[in-house]
C-alpha cells in the first residue's frame, strides 16, 4: 500500500537519529533512530536521561485529547485547534484521530510545517499579506484539491494586498472577516460597517473568496462573562446580517470562528444560538492550550473551572531538573534555567522530588527565579533536599514550553517511555 505524502513524513519521524541537538536524551543513544530509542522503552528515571529534561504524561496527553474531542462533539462545534501551541505533527495528527476538523495556525512557516506533514484543513487566524507566502498557499492550493484554507481579513488594504499577489491564480483563496474583541483590543475590524467595507473589498477581488466571521474573544478588554458573550454575540449577528445581505453566495458552507483556551465555553454557549442561515454553519473552536494544559496560567483560567460537570483537563507537562548547589540551608540551585522552561507567564512551581527512586511531594521547597540555566529555590526550614535530587517542575503557559525543546520524551506514569514527540518552531 503507498502512503501519502504526510503519512510518509511522519513515518520518517521515527528514522531520525538521535544527537546532540536533542537535550535530556540519554548520551548512549547517540546513532539510535528515534523509532529504535522508542522501542527499548527506556525508563525516565533510571535509563540514562539527563538533566534537564522535560517529558509529557503519556496518559493525561490522551486525556486531554479525549476530553476535548467529547466537549467539541456534546456542544455542536467542529474544532480546529491551534496549533502553535505545541508545532508538533504528531499531535497534529493524534488532534485530528480525535475529530479535529483541522488545524489553526498563525503564520506561514507554520502552515509549511503543517503542510509538509499532510494537514489538509487549515484555518490562518491572521491577515496574510506577505505575497511570496501567498503565492506558495495559491500553489498548495493548485497542487492538492483536497487543501482546504483559510485566514483572517481585517483591512481593505489587507484586501487589496492579497489580490495583487494573487493575480493569476486558479482557486481563489478563502477568507472570513476578523471582528476585534473592542477598542483596543488586538487585530480585527473594530465596527460593523468597516467589516462590510472589509468585505465589500473582498467581493471585488476575484482572487479571494468571503466564507465567514471570526474573532478572538480572549482579547475582550476587562474580560468577563457579560462582556465576552456580549462580543461573541456581536460576532454572530455580524454573520447573520452578512448572509442576509447575500455577502456569502459563493461558499457552500459560513464559518463563525471563535474560541481561545480561556473562554470556550462562552463560545458554546454563544454559538448555540446561532440562527438557521442559507446554509450550513461551521461553528468552529481554536483552542488549543488544552493539549499539555499546564500547572499554572490555564489551569487558573480554563472554563472547566466555571463547569466542572464537563469534565476536567490535567497538566501533561513536568520538567526534571537535578540539584547541583545547595549553598544553605534557605538555597538551593537546579540545572535548568531560562533556555528550559516557561517563565513568562508564573515562574516553574517546585511539586516532587526524587532520591533512590523513592518520590515525594517538594514540601518547603519554592521556585524564586530563573538564570539561563539555573532554577533558584526557597527552601524552608527543615525542607528535605540535597545535591543530586531529582525536582519535578510544574510549568505555566504551554506555548513557551513546547518552543524549547525539538525532541520531548512521552513518559507513562512508572516513566516508561513510549514516543518522543518531535517539535518544528
Amino acid at each position: 500500500m503507498t502512503l501519502d505524502p504526510g503519512t510518509e513524513a511522519l513515518a520518517r519521524l521515527a528514522e531520525e537519529r538521535v544527537d546532540h541537538r536533542f537535550k535530556g536524551l540519554p548520551p548512549d543513544a547517540g546513532g539510535l533512530t528515534v523509532g529504535e530509542l522508542a522501542a527499548q522503552r527506556r525508563n525516565l528515571f533510571s535509563d540514562g536521561f539527563a538533566t534537564p529534561v522535560l517529558a509529557l504524561s503519556a496518559e493525561r496527553l490522551e486525556h486531554n485529547l479525549a476530553l476535548m474531542e467529547t466537549y467539541a462533539a456534546r456542544h455542536g462545534l467542529a474544532f480546529a485547534p491551534h496549533g502553535k501551541t505545541s508545532m508538533a505533527p504528531q499531535l497534529f495528527q493524534r488532534q485530528v484521530e480525535h475529530g479535529a476538523w483541522g488545524i489553526t495556525l498563525a503564520v506561514p512557516h507554520q502552515v509549511r510545517v503543517a503542510r509538509a506533514f499532510g494537514t489538509r484543513r487549515v484555518f490562518l487566524a491572521n491577515e496574510l499579506v506577505d505575497a511570496p507566502a501567498l503565492r506558495w498557499i495559491a500553489a498548495e492550493l493548485e497542487r492538492d484539491a483536497d487543501f482546504h484554507f483559510v485566514c483572517y481579513v481585517d483591512s481593505v488594504r489587507g484586501v487589496g494586498l492579497m489580490d495583487a499577489a494573487l493575480k493569476g491564480t486558479s482557486r481563489p483563496v478563502d477568507v472570513v472577516v476578523e471582528l476585534a474583541a473592542g477598542e483596543g483590543a488586538r487585530t480585527g475590524v473594530r465596527t460593523e460597517a468597516e467589516c462590510a467595507a472589509v468585505a465589500d473589498a473582498v467581493a471585488g477581488a476575484e482572487t479571494l473568496r468571503l466564507v465567514g466571521v471570526a474573532g478572538y474573544e480572549g482579547e475582550v478588554p476587562r474580560a468577563d462573562p457579560d462582556r465576552v458573550h456580549a462580543y461573541l454575540r456581536r460576532l454572530v449577528a455580524l454573520a447573520v446580517e452578512f448572509d442576509g445581505a447575500g455577502r456569502f453566495a459563493g461558499t457552500d458552507e459560513i464559518v463563525v470562528s471563535a474560541g481561545g483556551s480561556a473562554w470556550f465555553d462562552a463560545v458554546a454557549d454563544v454559538f448555540a444560538t446561532v440562527p438557521e442561515l442559507t446554509r450550513p454553519v461551521l461553528k468552529l473552536l481554536r483552542s488549543g492550550a488544552y493539549v499539555s494544559h499546564d500547572d499554572g496560567h490555564y489551569r487558573e483560567i480554563t472554563p472547566f473551572n466555571r463547569v466542572p460537570g464537563e469534565g476536567a483537563l490535567e497538566p501533561a507537562f513536568r520538567l526534571w531538573a537535578q540539584v547541583v548547589s545547595r549553598p544553605s540551608p534557605e538555597q538551593a540551585f537546579a540545572n535548568a534555567g531560562k533556555r528550559d522552561a516557561a517563565y513568562d507567564l508564573h515562574l516553574p512551581f517546585a511539586q516532587v522530588v526524587r532520591r533512590d527512586g523513592t518520590e515525594r511531594p517538594a514540601t518547603g521547597i519554592e521556585v524564586t527565579g530563573l538564570s539561563d540555566q539555573h532554577t533558584w529555590l526557597r527552601t524552608a526550614p527543615g525542607a528535605d533536599l540535597e545535591v543530586g535530587d531529582w525536582v519535578g517542575l510544574g510549568l505555566s503557559h504551554p506555548c513557551t514550553s513546547f518552543d524549547k525543546w525539538q525532541l520531548i520524551p512521552v513518559a507513562e506514569a512508572d516513566g516508561t517511555v513510549v514516543d518522543y514527540i518531535r517539535t518544528y518552531f
